[in-house]
């Protein structure tokens, strides 16, 4: 055995137990640690015996051993089943791979700069057999949360396992049956006034999920007491190119895009929540889905709130990009009001408005949706007219109207 090897097996209590206090001051769901002598010995036990299995393999670069891994998973099985979170554990690989590099340059350091051969066969051995190690331990961690955990708390670990980039949501996707996309549309039910999550609800989110095969989430309670509903809608090459999604040599154009199948899994899920809901949408890679989430996140507070019903629609963020603008712009959007304020001694003014342009102002696809004769809709659009000073077939009403609309709709004015 090489000298740096030696220095390392010399070391192995020492630094074993640097990593259990270090666990116990930078993990606070480790704390417990200090109260239980058995689970401290445990943990101490295991940090021994993986720098021991290090020296003893590295340098002839020789695997973990099948027994090796189903020990390491063991520990995995152990955190999950005391309640470690995801974000501890995810906490806890980060500081002992760092624990573990630190200790091999305090080794080489020790040496006064030798043994430079030995230092490449370590990391040459540290890299691939860490990786395998922290993959078993994932799949232990993932065992027991499979056994103990509700299907829909497992998927919501997945959603929010993807929205961290958290490597262990290979694991919760097997978990639940589902299959990890390159891409997806992360979507944002908006809900003003939220419902209770009930048993029942429970069961027609979980129907929803495994029917559209789509993990989800709930967001946290905004300060207004509104919620939100997250789904992560996976995106296939093939999906994307039928729904003239742009391709990936593109990225920077694919926030500006709903994907064409949003639109069932939105009415279902909407129905589902039974309520009225705005819905934005934004696509993105899976290393990018948090940015996504903001994006998703800020389309929905600009979208218009819709019934649960097929109307709704998801809405991205080509549908609403001046309404995100206004909303950063205070006098702009004061002045939006003012016309809106306007347009509220009309009959049923806005209403119109918001039927006309979804309509692309067609005088006769209008009226039928409104229920009321094509000279009805006349005298209401000239009534806009008269209160505003805008017309509304104008290019100027297009601009100006249209976003009147979307804002009051959205309820940012209330």
């Amino acid at each position: 055995m090489g000298s740096l090897f030696a220095e390392l097996a010399r070391q192995a209590s020492t630094n074993a137990r640097r990593e259990v206090e270090t666990y116990t001051r930078e993990v606070p769901e480790f704390g417990f640690l200090d109260q239980d002598p058995r689970a401290r010995a445990e943990t101490l036990e295991h940090s021994v015996w993986l720098r021991h299995r290090t020296v003893e393999l590295s340098p002839d670069n020789s695997e973990l051993s099948d027994d090796d891994l189903g020990y390491i998973a063991s520990m995995g099985e152990l955190r999950a089943g005391a309640g470690m979170s995801l974000d501890s554990r995810q906490l806890v690989l980060r500081l002992h791979t760092a624990l573990m590099l630190r200790e091999i340059n305090e080794a080489t350091d020790a040496q006064r700069g030798g043994g430079v051969d030995e230092l490449m066969r370590m990391m040459t051995w540290f890299a691939p057999q860490g990786e395998r190690g922290i993959g078993a331990y994932r799949q232990g961690f993932v065992r027991v949360l499979r056994r103990r955990m509700p299907y829909t708390e497992q998927v919501a670990l997945l959603a929010r396992s993807l929205l961290n980039d958290d490597p262990i949501a290979a694991e919760l996707a097997a978990a639940v049956d589902m299959e990890l996309p390159d891409r997806c549309a992360v979507t944002v039910f908006r809900l003003p006034d939220p419902p209770a999550v009930d048993r029942f609800l429970e069961n027609e989110i979980e129907t929803l999920v495994k029917a559209h095969q789509v993990p989800v989430m709930w967001g946290p309670r905004g300060g207004d007491g509104s919620g939100e509903l997250i789904a992560l809608v996976p995106l296939t090459p093939g999906a994307a190119a039928a729904e003239n999604v742009p391709p990936p040599t593109a990225p920077d154009l694919l926030p500006d895009l709903a994907p064409g199948h949003l639109p069932d899994l939105v009415r279902d899920f909407a129905r589902a929540l039974g309520r009225p809901c705005a819905v934005g949408t934004a696509t993105a890679p899976l290393p990018g889905l948090a940015d996504a989430l903001d994006r998703a996140r800020r389309i929905s507070r600009a979208a218009p709130l819709g019934p649960a019903s097929a109307r709704l629609r998801p809405y991205a963020l080509a549908d609403v990009f001046v309404e995100l603008a206004v909303g950063d712009v205070p006098f702009v959007d004061g002045w939006l009001r003012s016309l809106a304020r306007q347009l509220d001694s009309g009959p049923d003014l806005m209403l119109t408005l918001d039927v006309y342009y979804r309509h692309d102002m067609h005088r006769g696809t209008t009226a039928t949706a409104l229920n009321v004769h094509t000279r009805t809709l006349d005298y209401r659009l000239r009534r806009v007219r008269e209160l505003t000073g805008i017309d509304p077939g104008s290019t100027q009403g297009v601009r100006t109207l249209s976003a009147v609309v979307t804002r009051h709709l959205s309820g940012a004015w209330r």
